[in-house]
């Protein structure tokens, strides 16, 4: 990611707010100042389609130190690399099944990962279109704005406002943080290299036998998601995986020399 070095951040934190594929300039400043007004300031902007723009300063009202260290990304996945969990907040299923959390619930399980140093993303997608399923696949989880089902669309910042006033929230409540794990969290990164890994081997070993991937990759990817591996794990996985790759070579030719 790039990041400008105009300013030093005010204090260190684990949480950023992701934009993707923004396509109001203002609606990037209008989130600058809506978790500056609740203390953050990590906002990260994938491939915005009018960046930098006069209406981002205008609409930041102030939040100069936020933009000061505004990051930017060429893709969701870079985006969130590091981060050990990864939120998306959308009004659409689009057919991808991911657990489903208001903001509340999910910020009340945020919180204490923040407190234990974990890297965190809050996933915001396009005005029009939300985030799509290329941007929801490296989702742990999906938060849903429960707004009236006659009118659910809100404004980008205000959904960005939203979040930052429950975690905002949060902080304020002081809930306490339950034990450290023995093991980190793979990150999302490390994941999206082990589905990578995994979704070849089973076309290596022709596990669909013809009929569409699509169904099975996200059912295995909520599978992963939920069971929360840590580095450690995947290595082990990649080396079955491995081993599952080179048996199926060996048969491939045996069978063809028979």
């Amino acid at each position: 990611m790039n990041q400008s070095t105009a300013s030093i951040p005010p204090a260190p934190q684990t949480i950023r707010f992701v934009l993707a594929r923004t396509s109001h300039p203002g609606n990037i400043g209008a989130a600058a100042r809506a978790i500056r007004t609740m203390g953050f300031w990590r906002l990260v902007l994938v491939a915005p389609q009018r960046y930098p723009d006069p209406q981002v300063t205008a609409m930041a009202a102030g939040a100069d130190d936020v933009l000061a260290n505004t990051a930017t990304a060429a893709s969701v996945r870079e985006a969130v690399a590091d981060c050990e969990r990864v939120y998306g907040l959308s009004a659409r299923r689009r057919g991808v099944n991911l657990p489903e959390l208001d903001p509340r619930a999910a910020v009340a399980g945020i919180a204490p990962l923040l407190r234990q140093g974990k890297e965190v993303a809050l996933l915001f997608g396009n005005e029009r279109s939300g985030l799509d399923n290329d941007e929801l696949s490296v989702c742990h989880a999906m938060i849903r704005i429960p707004s009236v089902e006659d009118f659910s669309s809100l404004n980008l910042a205000q959904a960005v406002q939203l979040m930052a006033w429950e975690l905002r929230m949060a902080s304020l409540g002081e809930i306490p943080a339950p034990p450290a794990a023995r093991d980190e969290p793979a990150t999302a990164d490390q994941m999206e290299r082990f589905f990578e890994h995994l979704f070849a081997t089973l076309h290596d070993i022709d596990f669909h036998k013809g009929r569409s991937a699509t169904t099975i990759e996200q059912r295995l990817r909520r599978l992963f998601h939920r069971a929360m591996p840590d580095a450690r794990e995947l290595r082990i996985l990649h080396g079955v995986l491995a081993d599952a790759e080179r048996m199926a070579r060996l048969a491939k030719g045996q069978g063809g020399g028979s």
